[in-house]
């Protein structure tokens, strides 16, 4: 068995094929982790969470922010924006069946016994792998319940910025949503910023990359993720970042974890015509 990291598809369906085929993915053998949006900027969103979902319990796939962008539209919470490319979900005779799918992915994955962890965004440094996980399931827990749709009501916003145990209700889930599914840089205090999105080195001198935040609790443990596209495959001893921008027109991108190999990549056409959060 081969355990797989794969980036930010983003509708990219033929690039997902394509990939699957580059590694010999076998549901049978094999495993996926996927780093979450699966949709959204690219041409076939629809056709992305098929297959995926065809794949069974060969996949793992954790929430991005575009995935729930899309719960959010389908809950009539959030409008549609201009670069949306989801429409033939929420049209879809099956739209039901996969709704309910994607709302039931967790935020998070943690393998404490290989101390390696899957998310989308990222984990402020103040907290463990461990707390990262109990939080995560507070609003997963949330968003497969029947009240799913009242939960993304209150989950958008940039406030509050920084975590503390005290935080309740909206901004405890709002803080927590925000954390894994758009982090990239920190001021020195841990509070997260949402205007600056280049790689690292084109911010303002008060910020830094999550994983570089130093006395960071995580870490001890390997950290994959996703949905900095403009930080493309990085890998260091404690993380591994997967997004290579395929919806850019640029690549996707899987790397063997289990047993470690080597990247590997297709090209994909597709150009999106907006980078935004969703």
């Amino acid at each position: 068995m081969t355990l797989y990291a794969i980036g930010d598809i983003q509708g990219c369906a033929q690039a997902f094929t394509e990939l699957l085929g580059a590694i010999s993915f076998k549901p049978e053998r094999d495993h996926l982790w996927l780093v979450g949006d699966l949709v959204n900027r690219g041409p076939d969103s629809l056709d992305v969470l098929r297959d995926v979902i065809s794949l069974g319990n060969s996949v793992t796939a954790v929430l991005g922010n575009h995935d729930l962008h899309l719960l959010a539209t389908a809950a009539g919470v959030r409008k549609p924006g201009k670069g949306d490319t989801f429409q033939a979900v929420l049209a879809a005779p099956d739209a039901e069946n996969i709704l309910d799918w994607l709302r039931c992915r967790p935020l998070l994955q943690y393998d404490k016994t290989r101390c390696r962890l899957l998310v989308h965004a990222g984990l402020p440094a103040n907290w463990s792998a461990t707390d990262a996980e109990a939080y995560a399931e507070e609003v997963t827990t949330r968003l497969r319940g029947p009240s799913w749709t009242r939960a993304l009501k209150k989950m958008y916003g940039d406030e509050p910025r920084a975590w503390s145990t005290d935080l309740r209700g909206a901004d405890r889930a709002r803080f927590i949503v925000n954390a894994l599914t758009r982090i990239r840089f920190c001021d020195e205090h841990g509070n997260l910023d949402f205007d600056h999105k280049g790689p690292p080195g084109t911010q303002p001198a008060h910020l830094t990359p999550w994983f570089e935040l130093p006395g960071r609790l995580s870490e001890d443990t390997h950290i994959v993720f996703g949905h900095w596209a403009s930080l493309g495959l990085l890998r260091r001893a404690n993380m591994t970042a997967l997004d290579s921008g395929c919806v850019w027109g640029r690549s996707l991108t899987a790397l063997p974890l289990e047993p470690a190999g080597e990247p590997i990549a297709v090209a994909c056409t597709t150009t999106a015509s907006l980078d935004t959060d969703a």
